[in-house]
């Protein structure tokens, strides 16, 4: 009887897995589609992309949510584009913004495509669109700011776009990159289920909107800043859960972010990450931190948390990235050491032991 069996009884679990998740996405290809925002038609006399006191008008006419933190008195030294991370806004910057001004530094942030105060709120723009209002975003402020240093600042989801963009052939025209713990936990470091799931999801409901369940939320912070967390909680800009077809984009942003960072280093580009981050695996954040190129400064922060510049210790990393802006090969005021496993940190340990 054992001779005579199929050679079907005989496949592994693990083949009849991939089997199985091979025969999920075709049949998934002729369910519904995600939702991806398109460029918007440019109304007849659009002026081009421009920016007004509150709003962001990008290269296709839309208009973007908008806030600016601007220093008391002359002109900046440097000017930060802010880049904020999933379902947040251009307030993500509303803490480390005022201390930046004090010391010389604008921060003008926007409203990427879906979240905050620009249209469409809810639906992914795709990275395409991020990229290019990124781009558009930072030629207007150096256009506004000629004299000044232009540094981009993308937090999680906002790293991860930025990743993308200064890693493609047309990085934006700026002078420094900081990534502040961006979001790097693509396809390739999520758990089988999770990805199964997702793609479910995505392409059979993806308008549902899903929120985090409460056994999340009581046990996964994204800081130790409470007061915070409190008042982001209730500001009525910031969306709570989203869409299962924005959650696939979201992913699929941070698997090309997490391939991308191998091509970073020009400008020169500071990548910070928390040691207590509950938000982006350490695993994930660790793997793109070792594609890293040696020219890429890395910071841990002991008790740094998802979002760094807004913990209870953010003047640490505010006041690193100020000593970036100035210096990018200066020694880092906090005396933070370097990812583990990071090309730089690698070289420096082996200097250090060849002394």
């Amino acid at each position: 009887m054992r001779a005579m069996e199929s050679p079907r009884r005989r496949v592994s679990a693990p083949a009849a897995m991939r089997r199985a998740a091979v025969l999920l996405l075709v049949l998934l290809a002729a369910a519904c589609a995600p939702v991806v925002q398109r460029p918007q038609t440019p109304t007849p006399g659009f002026a081009g992309p421009r920016l007004t006191d509150h709003a962001f008008v990008s290269f296709d006419g839309a208009r973007l949510g908008l806030s600016h933190w601007d220093v008391p008195s002359g002109e900046p030294w440097a000017v930060i584009v802010g880049l904020h991370g999933m379902d947040d806004y251009a307030n993500a910057f509303h803490l480390a913004a005022p201390y930046w001004a004090s010391k010389g530094v604008a921060t003008w942030a926007y409203d990427m495509r879906g979240f905050g105060r620009s249209p469409h709120r809810g639906v992914w723009a795709g990275d395409k669109l991020m990229v290019e209002d990124l781009r558009t975003f930072v030629a207007l402020v150096r256009a506004r700011f000629p004299h000044a240093l232009i540094a981009v600042a993308g937090e999680s989801l906002g790293g991860a776009v930025a990743i993308e963009a200064f890693a493609s052939r047309d990085p934006p025209a700026a002078d420094r990159l900081v990534l502040l713990a961006p979001a790097v936990w693509g396809w390739s470091t999520q758990p089988l289920a999770y990805r199964l799931a997702l793609i479910s999801a995505a392409h059979m409901l993806p308008a549902k909107v899903f929120t985090p369940p409460s056994f999340v939320t009581d046990h996964i912070q994204a800081s130790d800043n409470v007061a915070e967390l409190i008042a982001m909680g209730r500001d009525p800009e910031l969306i709570w859960g989203a869409r299962a077809d924005a959650l696939y984009g979201l992913v699929n942003t941070m698997q090309r972010a997490a391939g991308d960072v191998g091509r970073l280093g020009a400008p020169p580009t500071l990548y910070l990450i928390g040691k207590r981050d509950e938000i982006i695996p350490r695993q994930a954040a660790l793997a793109a931190a070792a594609r890293l190129p040696p020219a890429v400064r890395t910071a841990q922060y002991a008790d740094g948390w998802h979002l760094l510049i807004r913990d209870n210790d953010r003047r640490l990393v505010e006041n690193d990235i100020l000593a970036f802006l100035r210096d990018p090969a200066a020694p880092l005021p906090s005396g933070a050491p370097p990812v583990p496993g990071a090309a730089a940190s690698s070289a420096l340990a082996s200097r250090g032991a060849g002394r």
